[in-house]
């Protein structure tokens, strides 16, 4: 039978998702503590693989075992081998055809991004941080540009192994709670490093060291050159991935709300 789990983690001390030699990731993490709940191997697929440092809050992967249990059971006793920053959330039975990549029709991300003239500190790995202030219009100005299908090689990264650079980003909403800035962002799929980079710009823009149009010079150059440094990995998360409500996933974890 086909199982999908919903995965939270803190990306601090991990070398991302993807399985790895050194056994340091999130997948390889999980999987150990599968196979021993499952006293056999166990091999997940993900939704949306994270880099270094990037949190995630609802990570969907989905294994096939010949093993009945409970849905509850695949929570907690999985769990109960992982380590404390990363926990299953859901467990649940899914048909063969589903397929936690390929089924999915959109992704998201948040990034939070801490304003203030102090850096952070227990938060510190949970939060990107700028000790200039923003100016969320323009950024929210300069964002418009990027909505929509486009070519977005210039927010690429060079080891990026999409077989397209031609993404739709659907939505990037810009908000702010006390000294904490919020930016979710929802596109079909994103590139290497997407998101880091686009950030890398609106946080150019919001400092005043460019103007709002920039972004859609950035963009239309199709050009890594032409964009700002990649931003901090510490306050990305990905929220997970957007499914037909057919398949009856959850929407969305928990710890969603706890983000500012």
């Amino acid at each position: 039978m086909r199982i999908a789990l919903g995965v939270s983690y803190s990306g601090q001390g991990y070398q991302g998702w993807q399985s790895q030699a050194s056994g340091n990731t999130i997948q390889d993490k999980l999987e150990a503590a599968l196979s021993r709940f499952a006293a056999q191997p166990v091999s997940t697929l993900c939704a949306g693989r994270t880099d270094a440092g990037v949190h995630g809050l609802m990570q969907v992967v989905h294994f096939d075992t010949p093993l009945r249990r409970q849905a509850s059971s695949w929570v907690r006793g999985t769990n109960t081998f992982l380590p404390p920053d990363i926990a299953v959330q859901w467990a649940q039975p899914v048909p063969d055809a589903f397929h936690s990549r390929a089924c999915a029709i959109a992704r998201r991300y948040a990034y939070v991004l801490l304003d203030s003239a102090v850096r952070p500190s227990v938060e510190a790995g949970r939060t990107g941080w700028v000790f200039r202030a923003l100016d969320g219009d323009a950024m929210r100005t300069a964002a418009a540009a990027l909505i929509g299908e486009h070519d977005f090689t210039s927010f690429r990264a060079s080891s990026c192994q999409s077989h397209t650079p031609v993404k739709t980003l659907n939505r990037i909403a810009i908000t702010r709670r006390g000294p904490y800035w919020r930016f979710e962002f929802e596109a079909n799929a994103f590139l290497h490093h997407m998101i880091r980079n686009i950030m890398g710009c609106l946080v150019a823009i919001g400092q005043g060291a460019q103007p709002p149009q920039w972004m859609g010079q950035v963009l239309a150059a199709r050009d890594r050159d032409a964009a700002a440094p990649t931003f901090s990995p510490d306050g990305l998360y990905f929220l997970g991935p957007v499914y037909d409500p057919s398949w009856g996933l959850p929407s969305q974890a928990a710890a969603y709300d706890w983000l500012p």
